[in-house]
């Protein structure tokens, strides 16, 4: 089954199963189905709750965060993740903290689903990853897919929990293979851990698998889901012993998911790196981007340097 495929079945199940649940987004009926045509098919089978809406991320999730509030529970397909920036208020000041404003008198189940990150050439404004813009923000869980586990398990997760919930869905990954938690690098003892999430997790992988098999570099790769609230001590946990560590983002560099890895480990590990995507827009030159963006050489050399180190 591949990622696609995984989160679509959750949807169904999750849309049989809850009678009150309507998923929003532009262009998502059929027979479109969607961008990256996650959503294909759930118009024909639930016609009266999947709603197409206008070209406005801030009255999409403003609707849907009224909705959850009326008991109705809501899953928002942003087209590209990088569009969320027009929805910020709506989930930042609205759906996130609609609970603590009425006295824990209300829940709010909404889940908004965004495709964020490179690797399609799609240029400055089509290929980030915003996603830290949105961590530390309370009352709102940030989620990240990535194939070494079910994304439609953890869709079924965040709708269990009857909360606002932003799931980052990076676009080169619909089309992978649903592998597994058995298919990640997991030596004993290893020299490297490697902690990423997203896009980047496959990257770090083959890089592992490099890395043993050039270098004899035993190294571990750790895949995050739950970015905020940052997950610190099971970082701890699954770090363990190992006294290097390297934080692999597709995002930014600063303020972001490397920064959390060092605040949770500084004290803890002796030799801490990071390596993070450009500190300027994304290029529209396909090639250019592939080079940018962390990739298996990258990471496999920030590695071994960060082996050699004393």
């Amino acid at each position: 089954m591949r990622v696609v495929e995984s989160i679509n079945r959750a949807l169904h199940d999750l849309m049989e199963a809850n009678l009150r649940l309507v998923i929003l987004g532009e262009d998502i009926i059929d027979p479109y189905g969607g961008a990256f045509k996650v959503t294909k098919g759930l118009s024909s089978a639930y016609q009266d709750r999947v709603w197409t809406t206008p070209i406005s991320e801030g009255s999409i999730v403003g609707m849907a965060a009224g909705l959850a509030l009326k008991g109705r529970p809501a899953i928002v397909e942003l087209m590209f993740g990088d569009f969320i920036a027009l929805a910020a208020d709506q989930i930042i000041n609205h759906a996130a903290k609609f609970r603590w404003m009425y006295n824990d008198q209300v829940e709010v189940p909404i889940i908004i689903r965004a495709p964020m990150g490179g690797r399609r050439g799609y240029g400055p404004t089509h290929s980030q990853s915003l996603e830290k813009h949105f961590c530390g923000v309370p009352g709102l869980t940030v989620l990240a897919t990535h194939e070494y586990a079910d994304p439609g398990a953890l869709l079924h997760r965040a709708f269990a929990s009857r909360s606002p919930h932003l799931i980052i869905e990076n676009k080169v990954m619909y089309s992978r293979p649903v592998l597994g938690a058995a298919a990640l690098p997991c030596p004993p003892d290893a020299d490297i851990v490697i902690l990423t999430y997203g896009g980047c997790v496959e990257h770090a992988v083959a890089a592992a698998n490099k890395l043993a098999e050039e270098e004899e570099i035993a190294t571990a790769v750790v895949a995050v889901e739950q970015l905020s609230p940052f997950p610190g001590e099971d970082i701890l946990s699954q770090v363990g012993n190992c006294s290097r560590v390297i934080a692999v983002e597709e995002g930014s560099p600063g303020w972001g998911f490397a920064s959390e890895c060092a605040r949770a480990l500084i004290g803890r590990v002796k030799h801490f790196s990071a390596l993070a995507g450009p500190d300027h827009p994304i290029p529209s030159s396909r090639e250019w981007e592939d080079d940018l963006l962390p990739g298996v050489n990258a990471i496999q050399a920030a590695c071994i340097d960060l082996f050699t180190r004393g």
